[in-house]
């Protein structure tokens, strides 16, 4: 019974291993991130009525102001769900950049329809024409991240966002649940799914780096 169990569990985590060994390379603390044109907030829960970033949010966006003020990046991509279940996620995070971390307002785009890690990354890459870019998310979804937006056509490099207040609880949580996620990710790679929403090229990125 013991060999069959191991195949098993072998062949479940396969998924996660590609995203692991894809990532590899590739992911590195903020003070130590090289350099990019646009930095990627990838979005997750909001909350306080939808009007404030959620502590994992709040961190990824303190770590993506951190690299604009570092000139290590020049323009924010902020990709979330516009029509999301806590709130409007990329309207929150632009405002939360620019009122509150001092980001200047035009070098913020907005993405509404970012409504998963790959439509984040499809979406990047085919509707505002990303090649390069850093990745901010937290430690436990950077591999799946920088992977997936790798995999669809962006030389991505991954920056691990602070998370203040995130206990040990909660991270262990996140890390399981990301290493389910991953076998979503395969499979969306593998059948080459389209972005849930499609939308036409938006010239909102190359705008704002033109400024």
């Amino acid at each position: 019974m013991a060999v069959p169990v191991v195949i098993a569990l072998l062949l479940a985590s396969l998924p996660w291993l590609w995203t692991t060994i894809g990532a590899r390379g590739h992911v590195h603390p903020a003070a130590e991130a090289p350099t990019a044109d646009v930095v990627i907030v990838l979005g997750t829960a909001v909350t306080e009525n939808g009007r404030r970033p959620g502590i994992r949010l709040a961190g990824r966006l303190e770590t993506a102001a951190e690299l604009v003020r570092n000139g290590r990046a020049r323009v924010v991509l902020v990709s979330g769900d516009g029509a999301g279940e806590s709130g409007d996620e990329p309207a929150i995070m632009a405002a939360h950049l620019t009122e509150r971390l001092g980001v200047d307002a035009e070098r913020v785009v907005a993405d509404p329809h970012g409504l998963d890690t790959y439509d984040s990354c499809l979406r990047a890459r085919q509707v505002y024409g990303i090649e390069r870019a850093l990745i901010v998310t937290q430690s436990y979804h950077l591999s799946r991240a920088v992977t997936l937006c790798r995999h669809v056509g962006i030389d991505a490099d991954g920056v691990t966002a602070n998370c203040a207040g995130c206990g040990t609880g909660l991270l262990v949580r996140k890390a399981a649940r990301d290493y389910l996620a991953s076998g979503k990710a395969a499979w969306d790679v593998i059948r080459d799914r389209p972005p849930a929403v499609t939308s036409p090229a938006d010239p909102g990125i190359s705008d704002a780096l033109a400024r």
